[in-house]
């Protein structure tokens, strides 16, 4: 059934090249990698996970799944309500001291769908994060996590992310995360904690995490696409960072915040093979 859901959506992406180069170098032994997930380790459609309130609907698309669930509603009513939903729930988050919420999407379209089915809901919620924010592997991804497992390194995911996201390692890649080289306690998504990035929260916690393990900040190597979400709390953090620049339509330079203004990556990537070269 997933398989035949991703299938009927999915179609190949290629990155949108940006106009800068790779550079920078290291200065101590990597012992860990920990990734962002769109626009990093796979094409965004819309930039980021959560990105496509800013672009143009695929109206069609999102009217024909409401028919398939039988759902009295239009897409355009239904967004305005997805979305109002979600600003309600951070606005309650951050009453609660959260910095920068982030929302169990299941549970924000259980409320709005009124259905008491969660297994439909969530069917639901997927096929409409396929529709407006299609997803594809970057360039060389199975490569350099085949790479990455040939030297023993640890690797981690800290990303925005849902419940969804990492059926996209399975779907894509045949594989699940832990049997890609991913390590179970390395792997922190902003649902589970309701904490997003730039928060430092997850960093923080994952950083607590390799203390466990032996592993301090100086020797974790942070890879994402945007220098705040990414490269500023990863910095805070203590890890090195960075840049990957290998599609337009997620890089974030946040030059206009003054958090980024004098901020930079350790290094920068166009392709993520490019990895190889620091971490050796």
């Amino acid at each position: 059934m997933i398989e035949a859901t991703i299938a009927k959506y999915v179609t190949p992406l290629a990155p949108l090249p940006t106009m800068l180069s790779p550079q920078g170098r290291l200065t101590a032994k990597i012992k860990c990698i920990l990734f962002d997930i769109y626009g990093t380790l796979f094409i965004s459609g819309s930039g980021d996970i959560g990105g496509a309130k800013k672009k143009s609907y695929k109206y069609q698309k999102v009217d024909e799944l409401l028919a398939k669930f039988d759902i009295n509603s239009t897409s355009s009513l239904l967004l305005a309500e997805f979305y109002r939903c979600v600003e309600k729930k951070h606005a309650q988050l951050r009453h609660q001291g959260v910095d920068f919420p982030e929302v169990a999407i299941d549970q924000i379209w259980m409320q709005i769908l009124e259905k008491d089915d969660p297994e439909m809901v969530r069917q639901f919620a997927l096929e409409f994060e396929l529709i407006v924010n299609p997803v594809y592997p970057m360039p060389h991804l199975n490569e350099i996590l085949t790479a990455c497992r040939e030297r023993q390194l640890l690797m981690g995911i800290v990303s925005n992310a849902q419940f969804y996201t990492l059926y996209l390692f399975e779907w894509f890649l045949n594989a699940d995360c832990e049997h890609l080289g991913f390590n179970r306690d390395l792997i922190l998504l902003s649902y589970q904690f309701g904490y997003a990035k730039p928060s430092f929260f997850l960093f923080h916690a994952a950083a607590e995490r390799l203390k466990d393990k032996g592993i301090n900040p100086h020797a974790v190597l942070f890879v994402g696409n945007d220098m705040l979400n990414d490269i500023y709390p990863a910095k805070m953090a203590g890890y090195q960072t960075a840049l990957f620049a290998g599609d337009d339509r997620s890089l974030r330079l946040r030059m206009e915040d003054p958090r980024c203004q004098n901020l930079s990556a350790d290094i920068v990537i166009t392709d993520l093979i490019q990895l190889i070269d620091h971490v050796a």
